[in-house]
Order: C-alpha cells, then structure tokens, then sequence
C-alpha cells in the first residue's frame, strides 16, 4: 500500500509541473493590468481599475472595482466619484481647478495663413519643435480656476497661467497631480518649466508656482533651486512636501524629498542618506511623517521618513518592507496599515496591504491568481560579480522553469534602459523576464552603473563614458556567469532598448566573439546625428559633456569618440534593429543607420519597423509582433 501511494503523490507532482504550462506572449497580453485610483472617502475601501487587453479589436477594456482593506471580494463600481474626495475642488466649495488646452501661438501653416486651411505645413523658430512623439503645435495645457455654486459652474473659468507658452501638467509624463489645493482653499501650488522653446530643450528646471486666490498673485516658490521640482503634496496641516533635483540639466541627478516648514523654509529630508533617490511619497494620516519609495539593492522598497524639519537633529529614514519585490506606488492608507501596488518578475501589479509598524504584508487584490496558478514561475536569484575595478555588482539571473543543472542552456545578456534607470523586480509587458526564461534562456541582468540604489557615484559613473566602464561591466557579467557548466556559451545572446539598445551596438564592436547574436530597440547608434535630432538637449548635454564641435572640450570630445557607429569595422554578429516611428527621444534615424551598416557589411540582420509606436510599443497587436519576432529571431540565431 505504502508504494502504491508513494507512486501517486509521484504522479500528482509530475502532473502538477506539467499543468503549469509556460509563458508565452499571447498568454502574456491576456493578464489583468491593475491602477491604483485611491481610498474611499469612508478609508473601508481602495478602488483600482483593471485593464484587460483586447488584441483582436486592438485595444483594451477597462473595468473600476473597490475592494474592503480588510480583504474580501472585489466589487465592480462605475461611480467612482462619488466614492471619492474630489480633491480638484477648494476646501470651502467655492473653486473648482481643472487643466485645460489653450492655443497660445501659431505654428501651423493652417493658423498664420487663415486663407490657408487646408495646410498641414508647420513653421518653427526654435528648438523643442517637437517632444518625445508629438510635434509642437502651439497648444499648451494651461491650469484654470473656476467659480462653482451648489457645486456647478457659476462664472467664467479664469488661466491661471495668463496665456504663457507653459505645460500643466508638464510634458510629457505629468498629471493632475501637478496642481494641488492648499488645504486653506486659498492657493493652489502647480508645477511648470517657465522656459520655452531652445531654452526648454535645454534644462530641466521646473519650479513650484503659488497662486492666491484672494488677491491673483503668484509667486516661484522654488526659485533658487536650478533643477527638478515636482509632485507637491500637503498635509492636512498645510505642510508642502515635493520631489526635488539639485543640478539643471541633470534629468537623474539624485532625487531627494523637501518639505516647506513654516510656509517659508525648505528642508530636504533624505540628502543626508547617499543611497536614497526617493521615487514616490505619500503624507501620513496623522501627518507625522512621510512615507516613500526607493531604489536599493535592485529592488523597490518603501520607507519613511520622521522627524519632518521639526528640530535640527536629521530626519529619520527608516526602511519598512524588505524581499525580492517592488513597491511600485502608495495607494493609501487606514490607521497603521498602508495600502500599496506590488510587482516582481514573476507577477504583474497587485494590491497589498502593509502594516507600517513589522513591514507585513498581505496580497488584497487577485486579478490574475487564476493565470498564474496554470502558468510555470522562474527562480531569480541574486548574484554578486567582482567589476574590472574591484566593485561588486549585483547581478540578477532568471531561470527557465524546471530548470536542471545538467543541462546547457542558450543565454542571454539583458541591458537596462536609461541611463540611469533601477534594474528591480519590475514586471514589464515587453521586457518581460518571466517571458524570455520560459521560452528556455537563462536571463542575466546586470546592475551596472548608471544605476540608482548603489549610492549617488555608482549611479552618476555612466554620464559622460556611455563606451568605458559600463559596457566593461556588462562584459564582467556574462563572463562571470558563462563559468558555470550549464550556460551553453555558443548560444549566448545580447539585448536592450534605449540605453540598453545603445549597449547592445556598442558591444557589437566589442564583444570578441562571446554573443552568436544582438537585438536592439530604439537605441543610440551615432552620437552626432543623435545631438542633431533627438529633443530634450539637456539629456545630452549632460551625458556627453557638450556638443560634438567644441573641439576644446576634451570630455565632449572623449564621449563623441565613443559612438558605436565609430567601430562597426569590428561588427560581425547578427543583429536585429527595431524601430518606433515617433520616437523623438531616440529619432528613426538610429535605427536606419545601424540597420544599413549591417546590410552593407553584409552581417545577417533584420530591421522591424513600428511606424506609429514612440519609445514603447503600446498597441496590442504590434506588441504581439514584436515579441514573435524576438523569439523568432533568437530560434533562428541560437539553434
């Protein structure tokens, strides 16, 4: 009897690993994708939306449920606002503030010449002409202010920012939480970039604006800080909080969280702590202190910070939660239990629950238990890989499923975009780590430098030596990991977008044979034409040092001498290039000029072309496109 049930506990567990069948793309863009909305105005509920993919209409359909803090069933809802504080509208009910679009200055050929209508033609004076994928057409997104009585528009809505060639919210990824009530229901704080046109493209410093409802004046309240300041929040005491950035022109200089005391004097809370770059905060309930998220140790954890500018001793971080995860966002928050998104590389974003005072959590939302329990999981693991110059480096590796030490598998060198972007447990819809381990490859993900979480030096070692020392760690990474009897070194492959596709060209002419094969997506291949053409000047400005033609400026100079299109005598490798059709940041001709080196050397190569995808594939069906063709691609290349 004993080996008879010995047999079919045998029997249920080979059953069980086969019902667990792997990730594949179409299986991929099936998953539920959560947002985050907010707390219910009572704090029993968090509302979320979710959005299920439709490939075959190409498009997605989205559904709102709240759910009990406590746990429980997830109900669908389609009154969201009443659920809500509407925190647009003014303490007292007087104002209601919105964002609308405004046509300040004429551009096309349609509105300088009104017998022309039908022209689509379009006539600059400066730079900032166009913006990660949409041209300037010379209309900005003003803030206005509006009377309300009994809740209802009762007067003309007033511009609070007077008609100026200004965006709120800021271009191109700001919100409606770039304007805010004071909790007085007398000013209202915005952010902007008050520069316009070549002296935009140029810096990144974006200030706070007050506007006093009483007597329509507005002052800067960020005026001597020269770089970033966005995401003002307040306390329900009044106290201003925001993200701030040291250093114009440097769109990832270290990121710190700055508090306004008394009205009058900024604090910065974390610039005593080198590792921390805060990425999102959130006040607490009793306002006593600020909770927030940050890169460390590849992953994205949540902390808080006390101790809020009150005294001259330093405010106090402390971190909350720990594991092999991200805390993606700060939901809310119901006395000491704190509602958050969570993702790793083997699950997309779910709700949790947090208790603020042992970091427990518990998951609160399931959207998509049902597809992970038929869908096989990868280990990760973390790794430590000594650099060139005697750093250690995290390194993550994902394996396939079931994956068995005897075996030889194909793998594959992922390069993180940025520069200066985290390499965490994130859980991407293209980039997908689950993904790419499941169909067989072993995954090696380097945290190499450029990297926030590591300290400000780590992070700040890539500007202005794309070719030195992170495309040495890179190198450090794969060959570190190539030591073990299970990578199958004539089957290793290296891919990456953005910086990652610039790394991926730039290793091209480096590799010494150790890659059989390459794919890159929208990344840097000739420095030269990518200052002529890309928009945001400041980002290359900083990361190369100056312009190619300051003969003087040997730093410029050094960083033009690294373009990949400088060694592709060396490329022998086939390569697959792909392509967004409005991607300003990194514009088409990056990809045209690599695809056609290739050609012309004669290296076997591919070039997919996305006419209507900007830096980011977003449509289902193209998405679908491009994941067969990587796959299709790495069977053909590393058989």
């Amino acid at each position: 009897m004993k080996k008879y049930f010995l047999l079919f506990i045998t029997a249920c567990i080979v059953f069980n690993v086969n019902a667990q069948n792997k990730l594949t793309p179409e299986k991929l863009w099936q998953l539920g994708r959560l947002s985050a909305i907010g707390m219910s105005k009572d704090k029993q509920y968090v509302l979320y939306s979710v959005s299920i993919p439709n490939v075959s209409e190409n498009k997605s359909s989205r559904k709102t449920y709240k759910i009990p803090v406590t746990g429980g069933e997830a109900i669908e809802i389609t009154d969201v606002e009443s659920l809500m504080e509407n925190s647009k509208i003014s303490a007292d009910g007087k104002y209601m503030i919105s964002s609308n679009e405004v046509q300040v200055l004429n551009v096309k050929g349609s509105d300088i010449y009104k017998d022309l209508p039908k022209s689509n033609a379009y006539v600059f004076t400066s730079l900032n002409y166009r913006h990660w994928d949409t041209w300037e057409d010379g209309k900005f997104d003003h803030v206005f202010l509006t009377p309300l009585m009994n809740g209802k528009p009762s007067g003309e809505a007033k511009d609070l920012m007077q008609g100026e060639a200004h965006d709120c919210p800021t271009k191109p990824f700001g919100g409606d939480e770039d304007f805010i009530w004071n909790p007085d229901g007398k000013r209202i704080v915005y952010v902007t970039k008050k520069t316009f046109g070549t002296a935009y493209a140029v810096s990144t410093n974006s200030d706070l604006y007050e506007y006093n409802v009483e007597t329509g004046l507005t002052k800067n309240l960020t005026e001597k800080n020269k770089g970033y300041d966005v995401s003002p929040q307040y306390n329900k005491k009044g106290t201003l909080a925001w993200l701030q950035m040291k250093r114009d022109g440097y769109e990832a200089d270290k990121q710190d969280l700055v508090v306004l005391v008394n009205d009058k004097i900024p604090v910065n809370l974390t610039a005593h702590k080198d590792l921390i770059h805060v990425e999102s905060f959130k006040w607490s309930d009793d306002d006593t202190h600020i909770f927030f998220t940050a890169p460390v140790n590849g992953t994205l954890q949540l902390f808080k910070v006390n101790n809020i500018g009150l005294t001259k001793m330093l405010p106090l971080v402390e971190q909350i939660t720990k594991g092999n995860f991200d805390i993606t966002s700060i939901v809310g928050q119901q006395g000491n239990t704190l509602i958050v998104t969570r993702t790793d590389m083997n699950h997309a974003a779910e709700l949790y629950t947090v208790n603020t005072t042992n970091g427990s959590m518990q998951q609160l939302s399931h959207i998509n238990d049902e597809a992970y329990a038929a869908t096989a999981l990868c280990k990760t693991e973390r790794r430590f890989v000594t650099t060139t110059d005697g750093k250690k480096m995290l390194t993550w590796v994902i394996y396939p499923p079931n994956f068995d030490a005897t075996k030889k598998y194909p793998t594959l060198l992922y390069c993180q975009g940025g520069p200066q972007s985290p390499l965490t447990q994130f859980y991407s819809f293209r980039w997908n780590f689950q993904l790419m381990a499941s169909q067989g490859y072993i995954i090696v993900a380097p945290s190499r430098r450029g990297m926030p979480g590591f300290g400000t030096k780590w992070n700040e070692q890539v500007s202005k030596d794309w070719g030195g020392q992170v495309i040495k760690d890179y190198l450090s990474a794969i060959d570190d990991f190539s030591k073990e009897p299970y990578v199958d070194k004539n089957r290793r492959g290296c891919i990456g977008a953005s910086f990652g596709g610039f790394s991926v060209f730039a290793l091209a002419g480096v590799h010494q044979n150790r890659f059989k094969t390459f794919i890159a997506h929208d990344g840097v291949f000739d420095f030269r034409s990518m200052y002529g053409t890309t928009d945001e000047m400041f980002f290359e400005n900083w990361e190369k040092g100056g312009a190619y033609w300051e003969k003087n400026n040997a730093v410029a100079q050094r960083s033009f001498a690294q373009s990949p299109s400088n060694f592709v005598d060396k490329w022998n490798t086939p390569i697959y290039i792909i392509q967004g059709g409005k991607d300003y940041r990194v514009p088409i001709e990056q990809g045209q000029q690599a695809f056609q080196a290739a050609q012309l050397k004669g290296i076997k190569s591919k070039f997919l072309y996305l006419p209507d995808e900007n830096h980011w594939v977003l449509a289902a069906q193209n998405a679908l496109v491009w994941q067969r063709e990587f796959f299709n691609w790495l069977e053909e290349t590393l058989p």
